[in-house]
This record gives C-alpha cells, sequence and structure tokens, in this order.
C-alpha cells in the first residue's frame, strides 16, 4: 500500500481536473493504497514571501496558513499527483503557489512517483506542454523522483465537459496502476 496525495489545482468544484482527480483516486483506493485529495482552492496558502525566515527556523514558515500541513504530507506521501487546468500555457496559479511555498522544506519532499493531471479548452496535448514543463520542473527539484504517468484532459471547457471523454478511463487507469 502507498501513500497517495493529490493535489488537484481546479479553482473549481468538480471542475474537469478536478473530476479527473477523482476518478485517479477512485483506481488507486481500488488497489488498496491509502489515498487524500486536497482541493488547493479550498486552503489558506499565502505566497512565498521569498524571505527565507523558513532557512533560520529549521523548514518552519513565516507565514502561518495550511500549506505546513500540505507540505507534511507531501513528504509522508510515496505518490504525489499534480493536476491544474491550463492557464496561459502553465499550471494555475493554486498549483503554482503551493509548489513555490514548498520551498521551506523542499530537500525533506524526496523519492516521489509523480503522476500529472491536465486539461485544456484546445484539442492538441501541445497546447499543454507549457503547463507540463512547470509540472516537471516542481518534479526535477525533487530528488528520487520518478514520472509515472499523465492524463491529457483536451478539448475540455465547460464545467464537467470531460465526463465520459478517454482522459476518465485514462485517470482510472493511471490511478490502477500507483
Amino acid at each position: 500500500m502507498k501513500k497517495v496525495l493529490i493535489l488537484s489545482g481546479s479553482p473549481r468544484k468538480n471542475g474537469n481536473s478536478d473530476l479527473l482527480c477523482d476518478e485517479f483516486m477512485r483506481g488507486a483506493a481500488e488497489k488498496g493504497n491509502e489515498v487524500e485529495k486536497i482541493r488547493l482552492a479550498e486552503k489558506k496558502i499565502g505566497y512565498c514571501l521569498g524571505c527565507y525566515y523558513c532557512r533560520e527556523h529549521h523548514g518552519t514558515c513565516v507565514q502561518k496558513d495550511d500549506m505546513a500541513e500540505i507540505l507534511e504530507k507531501m513528504i509522508q506521501a510515496d505518490v504525489i499527483v499534480l493536476a491544474s487546468p491550463v492557464y496561459f500555457y502553465a499550471i494555475d496559479a493554486q498549483l503554482k503557489t503551493a509548489i513555490d511555498r514548498t520551498v521551506a522544506r523542499w530537500t525533506e519532499v524526496k523519492n516521489k512517483e509523480f503522476y500529472y493531471i491536465m486539461t485544456c479548452a484546445d484539442n492538441s496535448r501541445e497546447a499543454m506542454d507549457g503547463t507540463l514543463a512547470s509540472m516537471r520542473g516542481y518534479a526535477d527539484c525533487v530528488e528520487g523522483a520518478k514520472e509515472m504517468g499523465i492524463v491529457y484532459g483536451t478539448g475540455v471547457y465547460e464545467k464537467g465537459k470531460v465526463k465520459n471523454t478517454e482522459a476518465m478511463k485514462e485517470a482510472y487507469e493511471c490511478g490502477l496502476h500507483v
């Protein structure tokens, strides 16, 4: 059994990338894994201030918000799923803010299996290249990171449009492979 942490960057509850997270979660849970999804939009996470208070205080951030708990869960997880809709060819602010805030203890986030879930209105996967690069950029900073799978939800803009698409099946199957 693995600990799976899904960071859903979708600002819309039951939005397209959030629904894909649920399918991934369903597959991973069916395999007997411990799975938790965190909807970042529902958490209080301030922007990194670049003050490096954390450097002099053993990884404690000067900001007292929900990120300390999320970061601890990231450290404890075996698998991290990063999910985001495409916003101007990059990840959205919710996921980017959480990633930036890992700086307080980033060296403790190591030996993780990563899955990436993305959605966009465009019909081509190439429209997601920048988003995928952002996710991979974070994983490149994680010692021992392994990329395990990518889910591309293309051609979905309206909330819920991802239902009954191939991406839903792919998300579920990725979860089964954890």
